[in-house]
């Protein structure tokens, strides 16, 4: 009796093995599944390999099998994209009166998923908070995570960053997400959630935006400078929330949004805006060779400007 056939079963996938006349075993070069297994029961990819023989007997094996045969099919494949942190408050350089200001932060990763117990926020130098610290609130989320901190110790006056990291299960590092805010406790805070500074646009029209406050000499005004030229009235709601369309000219805008208590204390945010409706222009290619032979490479050049 020879065996005739060799098959690898993977992910659902039916793969043929061949024989291997130097090495006298049945072999196949595959590509790993494109998910993680980390979420699969086990944490592996099951393999089962099926023989048959020219009298049609066969023979399977796969990781339930006893011994080192079933430890030998379990499959371990790790992803290696990076988890993704986001910091959706406070706003970036947002000047702030509330000296324990609500952080709040979205880990994503859509594959082996985040490891919660690798999350660390620091706040300057100060000892790192992990998910299961006083003041964090942890709401699950598909692909992740979002996180809401409130510092337990009051920080203060000037300018403080911080800093998150987390990693997924194939552990796999997050790059560092940061975030400059500064605390004032005596003018108004501004924070600008729109545009963000060195936004890049092709339309004229353009929509400042963002929320003010004073805790002590309310109400705020809010003035918007576009070119060193005023917007006029700008309108803040009770909540503090205030909106402005502005219209840009062609060219690198320069943004001043200042927010004044009644006690004349002042905050400035400054956003730079590029308007560009100028589209690239395409000259001529070239193709070489062309013709091409099938299966042959070619290259294909063009000036754009």
């Amino acid at each position: 009796m020879s065996v005739e056939t060799v098959k690898a079963t993977i992910n659902g996938i039916e793969h043929d093995l061949t024989y291997n006349n130097s090495s006298g075993k049945w072999e196949a070069t595959l590509t790993a599944p494109g998910k993680s297994s980390y979420n699969k029961e086990g944490h592996y990819y099951d393999v089962t390999v099926t023989a048959t023989d020219d009298a049609g007997n066969m023979g399977t094996a796969n990781s339930l099998s006893s011994g080192a045969v079933g430890e030998a099919l379990r499959l371990v494949v790790k992803e290696r994209v990076k988890p993704t942190i986001s910091i959706t408050a406070p706003g970036a350089g947002a000047l702030l009166t509330d000296n324990t200001p609500t952080i709040t932060a979205q880990l994503r990763d859509d594959d082996s998923g985040i490891y919660l117990s690798t999350f660390a926020l620091k706040i300057d130098n100060g000892a790192s908070v992990g998910s299961t610290a006083t003041g964090m609130t942890v709401t699950p989320t598909p692909g992740g995570y979002d996180i809401s901190y409130i510092p337990q110790t009051a920080l203060s006056d000037g300018l403080h960053t911080i800093t998150l990291n987390v990693s997924d299960n194939d552990g796999n590092a997050s790059s560092a997400a940061t975030r400059s805010i500064t605390i004032d406790t005596t003018p108004p805070t501004l924070d600008v959630t729109s545009p963000q500074d060195n936004f890049v646009t092709n339309r004229t029209a353009l929509s400042v935006s963002g929320t003010t406050n004073d805790v002590t000499s309310s109400p705020v005004v809010v003035a918007i400078k576009l070119n060193n030229t005023d917007q006029e009235a700008v309108t803040v709601n009770a909540s503090g929330a205030w909106s402005k369309s502005v219209t840009l000219r062609e060219g690198v805008n320069t943004i001043v949004i200042t927010a004044t208590d009644q006690a004349g204390k002042v905050s400035t945010v400054t956003r730079t805006v590029t308007l560009n409706t100028s589209a690239p222009v395409i000259g001529t290619p070239t193709i070489t060779p062309n013709p091409v032979d099938a299966g042959k490479t070619y290259v294909i050049s063009v000036s754009v400007t």
